[in-house]
């Protein structure tokens, strides 16, 4: 059976944003889509769930649609549904969210915590209606990319549109390395920040042939360079490890930074 692509809604305008975003990629990847609606007590959830459905259908006829309704906390109810999802797709903010908020506490904790990716609708409408035809992904160097590169590249493959792989470095606070030697040679010592992402690229770059792919190797800040290549993108994918000792998925310092003030969806792919 097919797992489906899930949307949490809860009648905000930013959750119905979501349930826009979702049906086209619903479509896209010829999945299901299941509407989910949780929380503790809620008498208006069957309408909530009404409105959100009659706008999916709207949106395409071709989407498969169920709804479901869970009366228990939000945050929990979906991290369990992500369980068995294609992934998670969330509105940037909810109701009950205060408006300095950026991004909302239940998207913030389920991206923390899904085992499965979780895409949260942000930016304007030319960037959720996907007219840049680009498609950003963050690479690290380990293994703490690897899903989130196979996702990115699954994501430009389905809608025929360029890929672009940026990896940052910079030098160790404290250890300036040999007399005469530049940062990027001090970095290439170990090993050279080119072939950290020619590597990651590599395999997924072989299976989806079709895929243009271009690479930035770029010296300085994480959040600074991936924020400034969304801003012409229509999506913006990042990898969250495990660690041992600790429950969930520690999202760091720039994929909380990313997941606040990007200006376009953006998926937290986690590395299991």
């Amino acid at each position: 059976m097919t797992v489906p692509l899930m949307v949490g809604i809860d009648g905000s305008e930013a959750s119905l944003e979501a349930v826009d975003w979702a049906v086209d990629e619903a479509v896209r990847h010829e999945v299901p889509l299941h509407l989910v609606h949780a929380a503790v007590t809620d008498h208006e959830a069957r309408d909530l769930v009404a409105v959100a459905s009659q706008r999916a259908r709207k949106s395409s006829s071709a989407v498969r649609l169920s709804s479901e309704v869970l009366h228990e906390d939000a945050t929990s109810a979906l991290v369990d549904k992500g369980r068995n999802a294609f992934a998670l797709v969330l509105g940037s903010r909810g109701l009950g969210d205060l408006a300095e908020l950026l991004l909302g506490s239940v998207s913030l904790s389920v991206a923390a915590h899904a085992d499965c990716p979780v895409v949260v609708v942000r930016g304007g409408v030319e960037h959720r209606a996907d007219r840049f035809g680009s498609v950003v992904v963050g690479v690290e160097a380990g293994e703490g990319s690897a899903a989130a590169v196979q996702f990115a590249f699954r994501e430009a493959h389905v809608r025929h549109c360029d890929l672009v792989a940026v990896h940052t470095w910079s030098v160790p606070v404290g250890n300036p390395g040999p007399p005469g030697l530049s940062g990027y040679s001090l970095q290439a010592m170990e090993r050279p920040p080119a072939q950290v992402l020619d590597e990651a690229l590599r395999g997924p770059a072989e299976h989806y042939q079709d895929v243009p792919v271009s690479s930035k190797v770029i010296e300085g800040s994480a959040r600074q360079a991936l924020l400034q290549a969304a801003s012409g993108a229509d999506l913006l994918v990042v990898g969250a490890r495990r660690r041992h000792g600790h429950v969930g998925l520690q999202l760091g310092l720039v994929n909380h930074a990313v997941l606040h003030h990007a200006p376009c969806p953006i998926a937290v792919v986690p590395q299991i």
